[in-house]
């Protein structure tokens, strides 16, 4: 009985842990910017609790850093403005633009491979 006590602390603490990391970081301007510069946007949509958003930002981060010349940003799917402006509906929602066009959609894509893959025909 402890040991499941002990679990269930656990998950709670490691979902809140995911959902705190979450902040929504698009920037209309910055966007245009990245997009004149010609650099490759990534732009991902999140919600408070969601492990799938977690994994796919994670993925995400990491790929910033290893690609030259992207731009990655992300929001709250709840944000209707930003959500209206991208046609998102759905959290885990990941779009690459390039060239002021969207080149690549994909909804609760975490899989590093594909993401990756994604990036690298857009770069």
């Amino acid at each position: 009985m402890f040991k499941r006590f002990l679990i269930l602390i656990f998950l709670i603490f490691s979902h809140n842990a995911i959902a705190l990391d979450k902040e929504t970081t698009f920037n209309k301007e910055l966007f245009d910017k990245a997009q004149s510069e010609g650099k490759t946007v990534i732009v991902s949509s999140w919600i408070k609790y969601c492990t799938s958003c977690a994994s796919q930002m994670k993925v995400l981060n990491k790929a910033k850093d290893e690609f030259d010349n992207i731009e990655y940003f992300t929001f709250d799917v709840r944000n209707e403005e930003i959500a209206k402006l991208f046609n998102v509906k759905y959290q885990t929602t990941l779009l690459i633009f390039k060239e002021n066009k969207e080149i690549y959609r994909s909804i609760g894509e975490t899989t590093k491979d594909l993401i990756y893959k994604a990036i690298k025909s857009s770069t």
